[in-house]
């Protein structure tokens, strides 16, 4: 009944910029926090960034500086903005959020992954 759905992946050569949607959708009466995470072939899901329902946000340290995270409440949707991006940067992108379903409760729900490739 709840799904996220990513967009925005693709190749990008390194200085470059990508920017990911993660649109929510389904019978959903609020969410809560939201969040990107990624994960690089043969290594573990790390979290890239997070933002809360009152907008405070958090990155990990190998990001700061260059990725942005936001969102609109108003479309269920959050976003990432990533600037000057290097090839350890390449991996494939989850968006998660915590989110209150009709009727049910609350839920953490993942997207089904993006591909970001940063090569020259």
């Amino acid at each position: 009944q709840v799904q996220l759905v990513e967009s925005g992946g693709g190749l990008v050569q390194p200085g470059g910029s990508l920017r990911l949607s993660c649109a929510a959708s389904g019978s959903i009466f609020s969410i809560n926090a939201m969040g990107w995470y990624r994960q690089a072939p043969g290594k573990q899901r790390d979290l890239v960034a997070t933002i809360t329902s009152g907008a405070s946000t958090n990155y990990a340290d190998s990001v700061k500086g260059r990725f942005t995270i936001s969102r609109d409440n108003a479309k269920n949707t959050v976003y990432l903005q990533m600037n000057s991006l290097k090839p350890e940067d390449t991996a494939v992108y989850y968006c998660t959020a915590d989110i209150g379903v009709v009727g049910s409760g609350w839920y953490d729900f993942w997207g089904q992954g993006t591909q970001v490739t940063v090569s020259s």
